[in-house]
């Protein structure tokens, strides 16, 4: 009697990969997805990718900031520079920028420059002396009475301008005299304001009369930490107030003439200070850990502030508030999250249980680039890609500012070098600055097969390309067990090919893969071989 053939089976199965995710540091990644990684990009996706050289535009010796209105800002040690040429002269350290109409704004140092005209200046401006005339004068060519301020040789329009709002000190004979009214003209010696602005001598209150001692007229400027624009006015808080700029004017925040171009201040009384502002969807939107506030209205008579209890930017990441892809990110309390008016929403997900600090970050539109401090003290650079939703690890790049010019978006480096990163654009290929070949890591999460039981992998096929003179090394890891074995030696022919390598078979409840080189590199697919064991636990001394 014939008895059917029994089927040959030798128990290898084949596990496929040809999408590949981004980062997740969590112990449920799934096949895919990478624990770990270095100098990795979404540029490819769904393929396993390198990221594109960087281009180095210039080193600044003592670093303070770059920005971009029209061309490139940066700060270099004392000096502000414009173009590449210097400008201005500020005090070295770590400065804040804002924009309005052809000025730029330097903040700590309260400095401003034109990019139209060229001249730089103090926002604020002083006068200080020793005699002040209070008198009669004229305004708008007629006579007026008690509007006039008198100093003998002084020019004040070197000082102040008609509109600015200017606070008088050092009165002690008429003290109601210290105040801050608005400058209506200029003539010479003399400021004109409305009539009755202040008080003179004599029963009447008509007699001009001089005021002697340390006389000051002064146009001030908040102490503002944080600053933005909207609307054809800067916006800026300090600890607990938001203040508005008069319209149009970078120099008047204390201008009050109940009109819709006034300045504008409130105080929010909530508790905490502020941590960082930007223009948002028409508003401008301020910060604190705990609350979000956002300014309606177009004028001062309508303003009004809406606060609401949720999660803030984080104290100490104020430079983290970045726009890509119509969303605003952050970094809070909670981690990396996505604002689009409403509740902020977590996107940072793929750090675990790390928490982060100490954020700067920029966008060139579709990426939310952001360089971020970990409990350690290192530092790394990461990119968010909100089309495909998935996180990459660049390097330990320590970034302090980022500014999008000319098509692309740079970066400003702890140790003062200014990088063109992600998809530079514009640049000559053989231009000198280009980043020479660097080092990449690509650590998968645990492999398990979809299975609880033992297993062995036998067999890995990669189908990848190297970029010319690049190469790549896998590196397997067994049961968690600290030890890298390697797979094969490096892979570095170049062409678009599989590779297909045997493996000294090992059983274990899970494995760990790692990909290392240098050079560009796409992975395209990969297929382990495997075999299933039971789900016996292995006897001592047998694996």
């Amino acid at each position: 009697m014939k008895l059917p053939a029994m089927r040959y089976a030798d128990g290898i199965t084949k596990g496929g990969q040809v999408k590949f995710g981004g980062l997740n540091h969590n112990q449920g990644a799934g096949d895919g997805e990478l624990w770990d990684m270095r100098n990795l990009t979404s540029d490819y996706a769904p393929l396993l990718a390198t990221r594109l050289p960087r281009f180095k535009y210039k080193a600044l010796d003592e670093p303070g900031g770059i920005f971009s209105w029209d061309g490139p800002a940066w700060v270099d040690g004392d000096g502000f520079f414009y173009n590449g040429e210097r400008k201005g002269t500020v005090k070295p350290g770590k400065k804040t920028f804002a924009a309005l109409g052809a000025y730029i704004v330097i903040l700590p140092d309260k400095a401003w420059f034109n990019t139209v005209n060229g001249e730089f200046g103090s926002l604020e401006a002083e006068w200080t002396g020793n005699v002040l005339t209070f008198k009669d004068g004229k305004l708008f060519e007629e006579d007026a009475e008690a509007n006039t301020i008198h100093a003998p040789g002084v020019n004040w329009a070197d000082y102040f301008k008609p509109g600015d709002a200017v606070t008088i000190s050092g009165c002690t004979k008429h003290p109601e005299n210290n105040k801050t009214p608005i400058i209506r003209e200029i003539d010479g010696d003399k400021l004109y304001f409305y009539e009755y602005v202040f008080k003179l001598d004599g029963k009447d209150a008509d007699t001009p009369y001089t005021e002697n001692g340390t006389l000051s007229i002064k146009r001030t400027v908040p102490d503002l930490r944080f600053i933005c624009e909207n609307e054809n006015r800067l916006w800026g808080c300090d600890g607990n107030t938001i203040y508005a700029s008069k319209l149009g004017d970078i120099f008047n925040w204390n201008v009050y003439d109940g009109v819709e171009t006034d300045s504008f201040a409130v105080d929010t009384g909530s508790a905490g200070e502020f941590t960082g502002c930007i223009s948002f969807l028409g508003y401008p939107v301020f910060f604190k850990e705990d609350h979000i506030y956002k300014v309606y209205g177009s004028m001062p008579s309508n303003f009004e502030v809406m606060g609401s209890a949720t999660l803030g930017v984080a104290d100490g990441s104020a430079g983290s508030l970045a726009i890509a892809g119509e969303t605003l990110f952050y970094l809070s309390r909670a981690g990396i999250v996505a604002y689009s008016g409403g509740i902020p929403q977590p996107v940072g997900q793929a750090f675990g249980l790390e928490r982060k600090k100490n954020a700067v970050a920029g966008s060139d539109g579709l990426k939310y680039f952001v360089s971020m401090q970990d409990e350690n003290g290192g530092w790394g650079l990461h990119v968010y890609d909100t089309q495909t939703g998935m996180w990459h690890t660049e390097d330990e790049t320590h970034a302090t500012h980022f500014a999008r010019w000319g098509g692309n978006l740079y970066l400003l480096s702890g140790d003062g070098d200014i990088w063109a990163v992600g998809r530079p654009q514009g640049i000559e290929p053989d231009a000198e600055g280009w980043e020479g070949s660097f080092s990449w890591k690509a650590e998968f999460g645990d492999f398990t097969e979809g299975s609880p039981n033992k297993k062995g992998v036998s067999k890995i096929q990669i189908r990848l390309e190297l970029d010319e003179g690049a190469e790549v090394q896998v590196w397997l890891q067994f049961d968690t067990d600290g030890e890298w074995q390697k797979v094969s030696s490096a892979l570095g022919e170049g062409a678009k090919r599989s590779y297909y390598l045997p493996i000294i078979p090992r059983r274990g409840d899970h494995y760990r893969m790692k990909l290392e080189g240098t050079g560009g590199c796409r992975v395209y697919s990969l297929v382990r071989e495997f075999y299933a064991g039971s789900e016996l636990k292995s006897k001592p001394g047998r694996q």
